[in-house]
């Protein structure tokens, strides 16, 4: 984590090495930093920043160079000005926060909760409050620090507007046990989801692996020998079928950062209101009865829930079986595609 007491202030930096300018700092490469790389001069100048993380503010064009985009391997010029929008700081431990929250489970060890839609799991860029781990650092006086000081008891996570259970460790060999169950897949996982259009087949298996999107650096790809590329496996399996819908169930054999959601929309039917990968971000009552006054939002967010989770008990070994139900929003989407978008 960074220690703001321990670095320099960018102020400091500012007043030294250029001028002001709102939210941005300039500098002015030197003499002796003629022909330095991009990325190895704002190493230097911003020491609290790791590479990694400035690497990534040049490849996010938070970095410009005389005006202009560069790349992290750009040599740099004596007299040239460089522009640099600093990071949001993370912050070093989690606030509590008196967030409700819906406990399926809890024990001495663990805790099952049912995630609410539009909720972090954990503090990123943008989202430094309202999480669910500033909810749980204010319910639970004990929870494992494996995670960290900002990830204290996370064990695995979900999208923000994925809906549904999610398991939290209250202790460190609690932790170790249930990270080794879902390195060595002993974890089932079971989703429910709403997708359009229906896939051709009852069920299959979808097996690519997925990495880095080629060019936006949000997003997930089946990607197939490249480097960032990791297997992926999901099962899908059709529970009714729709008029250019239907819900499914998946259980993904492997954990992949956005896999369900990825997989889906590679076999052309995409999760429902998957703003990322279906092109469309909210459904209205007028998408489906085709009458203009129908202007209802029937749902805003991914129609994905995580709906059962199996695993064995960190400590005891006995099997568990835990639930979380469909929450309101994608019911009654359900119910009104049943209604209005029948499979005749």
């Amino acid at each position: 984590m960074i220690n703001d007491e321990s670095e320099p202030s960018i102020a400091s930096e500012e007043t030294q090495l250029g001028e002001k300018t709102p939210n941005w700092q300039v500098l002015t490469v030197s003499e002796e930093e003629h022909l330095e790389r991009l990325d190895a001069f704002l190493v230097r100048h911003f020491p609290k920043f790791s590479r990694v993380k400035l690497q990534r503010a040049i490849a996010a064009k938070k970095v410009r160079v005389d005006g202009n985009h560069a790349k992290s391997s750009t040599r740099l010029k004596r007299e040239q000005k460089i522009e640099f929008l600093p990071p949001q700081p993370e912050p070093e431990n989690t606030i509590p926060e008196d967030i409700p929250l819906n406990i399926l489970y809890e024990d001495d060890h663990l805790v099952a909760i049912n995630k609410p839609p539009s909720m972090v799991v954990h503090p990123a860029k943008g989202h430094w409050s309202g999480t669910l781990t500033a909810a749980l650092a204010f319910h639970f006086q004990q929870l494992s620090s494996i995670g960290g000081a900002t990830r204290p008891g996370i064990v695995h996570r979900l999208d923000r507007d994925t809906s549904g259970v999610i398991l939290v460790a209250k202790s460190d060999a609690a932790h170790i046990n249930l990270a080794s169950q879902f390195e060595k897949r002993i974890v089932e996982k079971e989703y429910f989801a709403i997708v359009s259009p229906s896939p051709n087949h009852d069920r299959d298996i979808i097996d690519k692996p997925i990495g880095a999107h080629p060019y936006q650096r949000e997003k997930k790809a089946i990607r197939i020998g490249h480097s960032t590329s990791r297997n992926a496996s999901s099962f899908f399996e059709v529970i009714e079928r729709y008029q250019g819908f239907a819900s499914v169930r998946v259980k993904p054999k492997t954990g992949r950062t956005h896999q369900i959601r990825v997989h889906m929309a590679h076999i052309g039917c995409s999760v429902l209101c998957d703003r990322l990968y279906s092109g469309r971000a909210k459904l209205h009552l007028h998408d489906l009865t085709r009458k203009n006054q129908d202007q209802e939002i029937l749902l805003e967010r991914q129609a994905l829930h995580a709906l059962n989770i199996k695993f064995q008990h960190p400590i005891d070994g006995n099997e568990m079986s835990i639930s979380a139900p469909i929450p309101d929003d994608i019911q009654q989407t359900e119910q009104a595609i049943r209604k209005f978008r029948p499979l005749t």
